[in-house]
Order: C-alpha cells, then structure tokens, then sequence
C-alpha cells in the first residue's frame, strides 16, 4: 500500500488573505464613470454632483460670505446640481446663472491664467465686476483681489482653450 500525501485542508486565512488582496487592488483602482472633479466644465462632486461643495452660489452676493445650501432648494443647471439657501436665490441663479455661478466653472483664475485648471475652493473666493471667482488657495485669492487686472485678461484668454479640452 503507497501512503498517498495528504493536501493540509484550505484554511480560513488564506481565503482571507486572498480576499483582502483583492480589496486593497480594487480600492487602487479608480471608479469607474466617475471624472474627478478636476476633470469636468463646473467643478461639482464625483459622488453627489454637487455644484461647490452644495455652498449656496447666491449668497457670495447676497451675504458676502460662503453659505451652505439647503437639501430642500436645489436645482440642476449646467449637469450639476446646485444648493441654495431659499427660494429667492434659487430663482435668482436660474434667471442668470452666468451671473451668480462662478466663473471659469469654478476653477482658480490664476491658474486659468497660468494655462492650467486647479479646482477652486469655495471658502476662498472674490466677487470682482459682479462675478464671482473662486481660488486653490488663500494667497491665489489675495494676489486677484490685489489686482484682478493683471489675472482676468489672460484667464479670460486661455479659458476657452482648456474649457475645449475638459469632458461635458
């Protein structure tokens, strides 16, 4: 009689270890059909949609400062959901939304001006000629607010050619 090898049984760990592989490679991974926000004509959130972080686009000139929006006033323009704080700025941004929306999609001017689209913040920002502008980093936002016109000449330059290159 030949003594056959016995195989050890498969134990627990190793289909965990092989389960825990495969989670750590698909978290690598990015999503799929979700652009990152930096990839898109108005910066919103991959995951909601949400148009500058469901801050209220009206209230920049309303209020003068950054205010959340409420769940219960939204409205979708432009593929994004925006977030208002009441009725009235609602209707207010749908009558001009290129008025109260910020512009070059939100993405900083002083990068637009630089050739280049880095996400603005929405607790950075300046109103500017009536239109708001918002800013990567404090000391972009300060550099605009000191001159504006040594920025929005070339952004507004170089916008259509890198608004031409982001997907819709």
């Amino acid at each position: 009689m030949t003594a056959q090898r016995q195989q050890p049984p498969q134990t627990g760990s190793k289909s965990l270890f092989r389960l825990v592989i495969a989670a750590i490679t698909l978290a690598a991974l990015p999503p799929v059909g979700a652009p990152a926000a930096t990839t898109q004509r108005i910066i919103s959130d991959r995951f909601s949609g949400l148009a500058i972080d469901g801050f209220d686009p009206v209230s920049y000139f309303v209020d003068g400062k950054a205010m959340p929006g409420l769940p219960d006033f939204e409205a979708s323009q432009g593929g994004v959901v925006w977030r208002f704080r009441n009725e009235g700025n609602r209707a207010s941004f749908l009558a001009h939304p290129e008025v109260y929306g910020p512009q070059f999609g939100g993405y900083d001017p002083t990068d637009v001006a630089r050739g280049v689209t880095v996400a603005g913040n929405p607790r950075f920002f300046v109103v500017v000629e009536e239109r708001l502008f918002l800013f990567n980093r404090e000391a972009s936002r300060d550099a605009f607010a000191a001159d504006p016109g040594r920025y929005l000449p070339r952004a507004e330059a170089r916008w259509p050619a890198l608004e031409d290159d982001l997907p819709q």
